[in-house]
């Protein structure tokens, strides 16, 4: 009998699939549920106030908040200096007060932890938050189709901090102002 070493690999298979620590789609807290099960859906397009909102990120931990009405598809553009719900939920806060309260009514974001302290921001500007379903991009189409058109003038991995609050305004200005169906 030889007394080699085995080389046999032990154990489970080579290829295995990790398990997420939370079961997929569930919600991180009660409220985090999807914009649908009794909640107002803004689907007719038939008011204005209903928004759409996103972070687009860029180079250099630099990124974008962008808000679309879904009736006039009327463009807002936000510059944050960080992506943590400390300063995302007052520079909403500051972008609201510039806009028509009447026009105000909804608004439904990803599940990013950037709108944590969504209660926060309702309770701050009466705008009620609404959660899209996870990986349902449809259910902000709106928005993620008004991100594709910025893309085209802040193309990924530029660094957005560069662009004041300025240069925003004028791109949000140049698009809302763009010829559309």
């Amino acid at each position: 009998m030889s007394c080699a070493p085995s080389y046999a690999r032990a154990g489970p298979s080579a290829r295995t699939r990790r398990t997420r620590s939370r079961a997929s789609g569930a919600p991180r807290s009660p409220e985090h549920g999807p914009s649908k099960n009794g909640l107002p859906q803004p689907d007719a397009r038939t008011e204005l106030g209903h928004l759409e909102g996103d972070l687009i990120i860029g180079a250099k931990n630099s990124q974008v908040a962008t808000l679309v009405d879904r009736t006039s598809r009327y463009l807002t553009m936000v510059a944050l200096p960080s992506r943590h719900t400390a300063t995302v939920i007052p520079a909403l806060q500051q972008a609201f007060s510039l806009m028509d309260p009447r026009h105000l009514s909804t608004l439904t974001w990803d599940r990013g932890m950037e709108l944590a302290g969504h209660r926060l921001l309702t309770d701050a500007t009466g705008v009620d938050v609404f959660f899209a379903a996870p990986r349902s991009p449809w259910q902000r189409g709106t928005n993620e189709n008004t991100n594709k058109l910025i893309r085209q003038y802040l193309p990924k991995g530029t660094d957005l901090s560069l662009h004041t609050q300025a240069d925003l305004d004028a791109l949000a200005a140049r698009l809302n102002n763009r010829p559309r169906k």
